[in-house]
């Protein structure tokens, strides 16, 4: 039986978990990303009469997907501190902007069971998407076609409709762009020490008891936070912790509740706001840790998170 002969769900259905990651790696946004894949597979559904089997539908989709990344690429996705400047002042009220194309996490559970999507969590965390962002689009394909997805020259230049020679030329300005340092990531969720697994435990339970002299104490010292589509960032745990108690709108213990979760691979928190008046809790902000030799040492607070409440399968309010 030739590909042609099977159904397009039975070979296509099994690369959407991949395909999902791919195009957020490209876009730096976990909506856009939901967005680009419906968009593949639309495409491919509408030619899969024309595919020949000349390379395999992994291959053959992952050049669908990229083409659509390629012509859907907005102005580059960044982080707070990703925008330069000196930390912000704590005690200055905070506005979002709406200038600037914030990155978005994107959570786990948005890949599936992780025994069926090892693939799709390579080269996703937050600070290498980040960084991945800087490139130019094309420039961004090529490395992650060739650096994280290890495709070949000649499968990259077919899925980037170029020469071999322009690949990777690309690839090698993109190499040169990044840099070694340049997309270094926290530890992986499943990688936490118990030391860890216990700091991010009292993360969660500070907040919830509106202990901000404890949240103090366990980030590192330099720690730093930033809270997209805030464009200003906070540098120091004393900082963070005033940034808490003049900017967070919670007043009192029980006012917050945390949903430990995972996102980018990385540990996260889903904080719950009380709605005044009311025991219900509804969606605050997504919370990504960044653990460094032990430390909790940056925390990115992404605000207005209801889709990604979604996507980490969490419910959009708490009784």
């Amino acid at each position: 039986m030739t590909v042609t002969d099977t159904g397009f769900d039975e070979v296509t259905a099994p690369l959407r978990a991949e395909l999902l990651a791919h195009c957020y790696r490209m876009s730096g946004s976990a909506s856009d990303a939901e967005d680009l894949v419906q968009e593949t597979y639309l495409r491919a559904w509408k030619a899969f009469h024309r595919f020949e089997g000349r390379s395999s539908v992994r291959t053959w989709m992952y050049t669908i997907a990229t083409n659509v990344c390629l012509s859907a690429a907005k102005a580059r996705r960044v982080l707070p501190v990703g925008l330069g400047g000196e930390p912000s002042n704590p005690l200055e009220p905070v506005a979002p902007s709406t200038e600037v194309l914030w990155l978005q996490p994107l959570p786990d559970a948005a890949l599936g069971d992780p025994g069926e999507a090892a693939v799709a969590r390579e080269g996703i965390g937050l600070a290498m998407v980040a960084a991945l962002q800087v490139l130019p689009a094309k420039q961004r394909a090529a490395l992650i076609l060739r650096d994280v997805l290890q495709f070949s020259a000649a499968e990259t230049a077919a899925a980037l409709e170029t020469s071999v020679a322009s690949a990777n030329s690309a690839l090698q300005r993109a190499r040169a762009s990044i840099g070694d340092g340049a997309a270094r990531d926290g530890r992986r969720a499943t990688e936490l020490s118990e030391h860890e697994k216990r700091v991010w435990d009292e993360f969660c339970a500070a907040f919830e008891r509106h202990d901000i002299d404890g949240v103090v104490r366990i980030l590192a010292a330099d720690a730093t936070w930033e809270m997209p589509p805030i464009p200003g960032w906070y540098r120091g745990a004393e900082a963070i912790g005033e940034l808490s108690r003049t900017q967070c709108p919670a007043q009192v213990a029980g006012d917050l509740r945390m949903v430990p979760t995972v996102c980018n691979g990385l540990p996260a928190a889903a904080m719950y706001l009380r709605d005044p008046g009311a025991d219900v809790w509804f969606p605050f902000q997504m919370d990504v840790l960044t653990f460094t030799d032990g430390a909790l040492t940056h925390v990115s607070a992404f605000l207005d998170p209801a889709d990604l409440f979604v996507l980490a399968g969490l419910p959009t309010e708490l009784r």
